[in-house]
């Protein structure tokens, strides 16, 4: 049979690499400085650019699309190429996938710190960024079908699979989650509100840590461990049962970040359920990676790759066994809103992640330069210090968490809570977290050790950027044998393709449309009034500041938070609330019952200076909410795009809202004003105020409301 020959094409992968490389060092080190900053709160630096609650999402965009992102494409190039004995569709394709994704990154580290922001986790860049997604990710997919089409070799390898699985289910999640209405272009509101935008959010929220940290992931994993140990993938037939159960069950499962919530309790112990069902694929693809080490472990002690690929694969054990854990409603009540999910996510993005991309990286380098890695000495040092660092940062986390669930949830013999301020338990957990910074410290070190190592190991290489290949063409013959099923479906790339996408749209559907159709899901209450106008500039300003990171919007149904905070939330106390906000994560108190509990100038001090009204607080000053104003130009265009979305403003009232904005500013000016505080009624912190002072009043309690017990 007569051999084609071809190049791979070896240069586009230099540069995802290279950014690999690059947005891994940035993301880590902001990374650092905000687990530092909840340690010394001074490191916000006093500037509006450099809060915590402005560069967190940062760090997570970073981290997720920037260093994971360029990861996944870098070790996407490289192996389908070789998989499917092809150059890849485009080389235009490709580098417009390449510059196209950094410029997203590098909006995204533009806009983020400067207040632009959706709030919605994992998913806050605002829509232009958005569109931009969508179509570097079309072009991604385009290529990556077109080279699976063009294709020499018959079958799909399993690493395959999973790498089409990534791009469909990441484009669905992208833009059902993404539905948005523009107010300018640096500002949208989220189509769903409360209830319906919690469930969305999740659903993708789950299913991106799903579709882009994990799935992709175990395509490289498929294909790069085996070829670091020499050795085939222990069971072909596991990998099929791995993937499809997979695809099919994780998009299930994302209501059980909803635990305890005002989502309706069938969604709730939906995702449950199929959290549960996880740990069986999840374990399985675990086990077919290890398993392929077989007879080859005396390799894993002397090659550090192996090393870097074997505690990946360990942690993602522990990760995907820890997350069906914590959708237990009795673990959920004692993890969630604490730091726990953070040790979990990070044991997830530090250790599968992180290792199994050093070990792509250390794999690939030498190989790509046509060389031995330059010091594998310094390759182990990198390890110890990674694996040290990944201890002293969860450890301390998982130890954190605990307590402050503990002490939140704690009574005293007299039936009072025992801990009824909050920043007792912040004071508790500050040793945690100044060694969860040093375990990031150690991480990050190891980061520059490898960069180094890699630097030199290219130095005394020579870079191959087109690999001579040559294969035979891809000819239909005709099986005298009748084949395995799955390798009948592995030779037809386009009924795969829709079969995966069939496979990941079921949960979606089950999940989504009742929570939209069915009214009774989302109960109105007659009280619960939309926003004022000025209520809105204040909400706009608290997305803009990242307050959502630290402040939760959500009271569970337990005695320990109703009687710390009030009674529990309703789902209809958010019918208008475009984005919801109810938080993930309680570095400070829940404030859904906020409103009317202090006076204007306690909001007022608590701004500018944190620690005047709360002694111990690491949360950071705003002092610029004083001197920036609010744009009351946008009023009339605020009211215009909430009534479209479904918010009952009446007709016409655009026209007299920024009145209503004057008159209600005025009315905080003079309650500022009787305590001595003098500011203009056009600051921004008059609109905080103003948003503040509105959470959690439109529901009127009676005293002694009984309340489930924890």
């Amino acid at each position: 049979m007569e051999l084609q020959k071809f190049s791979y094409d070896n240069k586009i992968v230099k540069y995802f690499a290279i950014a690999t490389v690059v947005w891994g060092v940035v993301g880590m080190s902001v990374g650092l400085i905000v687990a530092l900053q909840m340690v010394f709160p001074a490191l916000n630096f006093d500037l509006q650019y450099t809060t915590f609650g402005r560069i967190r999402p940062l760090h997570t965009n970073a981290v997720i699309f920037a260093f994971v992102g360029n990861g996944i494409f870098a070790g996407v190039y490289y192996s389908l190429q070789r998989l499917l004995k092809a150059r890849m569709f485009s080389d235009t394709l490709s580098w417009i996938n390449f510059w196209g994704w950094q410029l997203i990154i590098l909006s995204a580290a533009i806009t983020l710190p400067l207040g632009i922001t959706t709030s919605k986790e994992y998913a806050e860049l605002e829509w232009p960024i958005d569109i931009a997604i969508t179509l570097i990710w079309v072009v991604f997919g385009w290529n990556l079908i077109g080279t699976i089409v063009k294709r020499r070799e018959k079958h799909m390898y399993v690493a395959i699979w999973f790498y089409i699985a990534t791009f469909v289910t990441v484009a669905v999640l992208h833009v059902v989650n993404s539905f948005e209405l523009p107010l300018h272009a640096f500002k949208s509101y989220s189509l769903y509100a409360g209830v319906q935008d919690a469930l969305v959010q999740w659903w993708y929220g789950h299913n991106a840590v799903a579709f882009f940290l994990t799935t992709p992931y175990l395509g490289l994993m498929y294909y790069f461990l085996p070829k670091a140990a020499n050795r085939p993938v222990y069971s072909y037939k596991l990998s099929i049962v791995h993937f499809w159960a997979l695809i099919f069950i994780y998009i299930w499962a994302g209501p059980h970040h909803l635990l305890y919530t005002s989502l309706p309790d069938w969604a709730q112990a939906m995702g449950t359920a199929f959290s549960i069902m996880l740990i069986a694929p999840s374990w399985g693809g675990m086990m077919n990676g290890l398993l392929t080490l077989r007879g080859a472990w005396d390799r894993v002690r002397e090659e550090p790759v192996l090393k870097f690929m074997v505690v990946a694969i360990t942690a993602y054990g522990m990760a995907v066994f820890e997350g069906p854990m914590l959708s237990l409603k009795n673990v959920n009540a004692i993890g969630h809103f604490t730091d726990w999910i953070v040790a979990h996510v990070h044991v997830g993005a530090l250790g599968w992640n992180g290792f199994l991309t050093f070990g792509m990286l250390y794999w690939l380098i030498p190989q790509m330069w046509k060389t031995s890695l330059y010091s594998k000495k310094l390759a182990n040092v990198h390890f110890w210090l990674g694996t040290l660092g990944i201890l002293f940062y969860a450890l301390p986390l998982y130890w954190a968490g605990i307590t402050q669930s503990l002490m939140w949830k704690e009574f005293t013999q007299e039936g009072f809570l025992k801990y009824p301020n909050f920043l007792e338990t912040v004071q508790q957990i500050l040793p945690m977290y100044m060694t969860r910074a040093a375990g990031g410290a150690l991480y990050l070190s190891g980061v520059f050790v490898m960069v180094y190592n890699l630097f030199k190991t290219a130095a005394q290489g020579t870079f191959v950027a087109n690999e001579a290949a040559e294969a035979p063409a891809l000819t239909q013959e005709v099986s005298e044998h009748k084949e395995y099923w799955h390798r009948v479906l592995e030779k037809k790339p386009i009924v795969f393709t829709v079969l995966a996408t069939v496979a990941i749209l079921i949960g979606g559907v089950f999940e989504l449309i009742p929570t939209f159709l069915i009214k009774s899901n989302v109960p109105t209450i007659t009280a619960v009034k939309p926003y004022t106008p000025l209520e809105l500039h204040g909400r706009d300003l608290y997305i803009k500041e990242g307050c959502v990171n630290c402040h939760s919007q959500m009271v569970r149904p337990f005695r320990s938070e109703t009687e710390r905070y009030g009674e529990y939330s309703k789902a209809g106390e958010f019918v208008y609330d475009h984005p919801f906000l109810w938080g993930s994560k309680r570095t400070g108190p829940d404030l859904q019952r906020l409103g009317q509990k202090y006076p204007d100038s306690w909001h007022y001090h608590h701004m500018v200076d944190p620690t005047s009204m709360s002694p111990g607080s690491i949360m950071p000053p705003y002092p610029w909410l004083v001197e920036q104003t609010y744009d009351k130009s946008l009023t009339p265009d605020m009211i215009n795009v909430m009534r479209t979305l479904g918010v009952p403003y009446e007709e016409g009232y655009e026209n007299q809202a920024n009145a209503d904005v004057e008159k209600q500013a005025d009315q905080i000016v003079k309650n500022l004003k009787d305590a001595g505080i003098d500011v203009k009624s056009d600051r921004e912190i008059v609109a905080l105020i103003a948003y503040l002072q509105r959470l959690g009043t439109d529901i009127k309690v009676k005293p002694n409301v009984i309340v489930t017990n924890e």
